[in-house]
C-alpha cells in the first residue's frame, strides 16, 4: 500500500493543470489521463546537476591492466551484432535508440529497462510501465550480444547498460547514411538491480509542451540545448495513430491527408515519424517542426525554438550536437562500481 501511494504521489507531482483538461496524452503507450483526480498544479523540482560521468572511460574493455573488464571485442562485438538486426530489420536501429532514450530517463542508464525480474522478485518492471508496454522492441539484440561476449571474454564482463549505450551509437551511424556518428561512448557502467513499472511518469510524453519537455529534460541534469537535439532521433521510427489523431487538423494539410488514409480510423495503425527520410538518421526532423509536418504536440513544441531552425539548415551541425548530447544523456546517473544494488549481470533480463 505504501508503495502504491508513493507512486501516485509521484504521478502528481508531474502532472500540470492542462493534462487535466480534455483528453491530452501523457505519454507514447500510456492512455489519456481524464480523471479529474488527479488535477492539482504541477511541482516544479529544481533541476538535477549535469551528468558528468567522470569515471567512464572511452576504450574501458580495451584495458589488459584490468583484467576484471577486459575483452577487446566488446565494442566490434555489439556493431556486428546492431548491424546483422537491422540488416534484418531497419526499424530496429529506431528501437535501440529509444530504448537506450527511456532506460537513461529512469533510474539513469543501468539497464533496468532490460529487466523483467529484478533482485527483489518484482515482474512490474519498467518494460511493463504504460510508456515501454506493448511499444519497446529490441531487446533481443542486446540479448544477443550480451551472450557472445560472455562467450568472448571468458566470464561475465561486459554490462548490460554498456552494450545498450554501445548499440545505440552504432544503430545511430548505421541509420545516417554516412553521417558524423563514430563518436566515442564512453563505458564502466554497472547494471542496476531494480526497476518499477510506475517510475517511468518521469518520460516525457508526446503530448507535452515546451516547458514540460524542458523540466522532464531537466530532472535528469539535462538542458533545453539537450532536448531539442536529441528530439532529433523522432526522425526515425514509427508511431501509433493514437497520439497524433487529435493534432491532424492543425498540421500541414497534405500531410494529414496522407495520415488520415494510413490511419483509416484505426487508433492502432502504424505510420512514419518522419514522412520525408522514414529510415535515415538525419535533420530533416527539424525542417519538418518548422514546416508543421511532424506528428507530436511535443515535436510541434519546437516550432519557435531557434535552435530547430538552425539545425534545420545545418545537418553537420546537428550531428555534431547529436553525438555530443547522446554521450551527455550516456552518463545521467551511471553506477560506476558492484554493490548491493549494482552488478554486472549474467542475463540483462535478470538480476544475478
Amino acid at each position: 500500500m505504501a508503495a502504491k501511494l508513493a507512486a501516485l504521489v509521484t504521478l502528481l507531482a508531474f502532472v500540470s493543470p492542462a493534462a487535466c483538461l480534455g483528453t491530452n496524452v501523457c505519454f507514447v503507450g500510456w492512455l489519456p489521463i481524464v480523471s479529474s483526480l488527479l488535477c492539482s498544479p504541477r511541482l516544479r523540482s529544481r533541476p538535477s546537476p549535469p551528468p558528468s560521468g567522470s569515471e567512464l572511460r572511452v576504450g574501458y574493455y580495451g584495458d589488459s591492466n584490468n583484467q576484471n573488464s577486459y575483452c577487446p571485442s566488446a565494442e566490434t562485438t555489439v556493431r556486428r551484432v546492431v548491424e546483422d538486426a537491422i540488416f534484418q530489420d531497419r526499424g530496429i536501429g529506431a528501437a535501440l535508440i529509444r530504448l537506450f532514450f527511456h532506460d537513461c530517463f529512469v533510474r539513469g542508464c543501468d539497464a533496468s529497462v532490460l529487466l523483467n525480474t529484478t533482485n527483489s522478485k518484482n515482474s512490474d518492471t519498467e518494460r511493463e510501465g504504460p510508456p515501454n508496454k506493448d511499444s519497446l522492441r529490441g531487446f533481443e539484440v542486446i540479448d544477443t550480444a550480451k551472450e557472445k561476449l560472455n562467450a568472448e571474454c571468458n566470464g561475465n564482463k561486459v554490462s548490460c547498460a554498456d552494450i545498450l549505450a554501445f548499440a545505440a551509437r552504432d544503430a545511430s551511424k548505421i541509420l545516417s547514411g554516412g553521417g558524423n556518428f563514430s563518436f566515442p561512448m564512453p563505458a564502466g557502467r554497472y547494471d542496476g538491480r531494480e526497476s518499477f513499472a510506475d517510475e517511468t511518469d518521469q518520460l516525457p510524453g508526446p503530448g507535452s509542451n515546451f516547458q514540460q519537455l524542458e523540466q522532464k529534460f531537466m530532472d535528469q541534469g539535462l538542458d533545453a540545448n539537450d532536448m531539442i537535439t536529441l528530439s532529433g532521433a523522432h526522425t526515425i521510427g514509427r508511431a501509433r495513430c493514437l497520439f497524433f489523431k487529435d493534432r491532424l487538423s492543425s498540421m500541414d494539410a497534405a500531410l494529414a491527408a496522407k495520415l488520415r488514409k494510413e490511419c483509416n480510423g484505426n487508433d492502432d495503425n502504424r505510420v512514419d515519424q518522419d514522412s520525408e527520410t522514414p529510415d535515415v538518421l538525419d535533420s530533416q526532423y527539424y525542417r519538418n517542426v518548422i514546416g508543421n509536418k511532424v506528428l507530436f504536440a511535443s515535436d510541434d513544441a519546437l516550432r519557435p525554438a531557434k535552435l530547430a531552425d538552425d539545425y534545420a539548415n545545418n545537418r553537420v551541425s546537428w550531428e555534431s550536437a547529436f553525438a555530443k548530447a547522446m554521450v551527455k544523456m550516456g552518463n545521467v546517473g551511471v553506477r560506476t562500481r558492484p554493490d548491493s544494488n549494482s552488478e554486472i549481470r549474467k542475463q540483462c533480463w535478470s538480476a544475478n
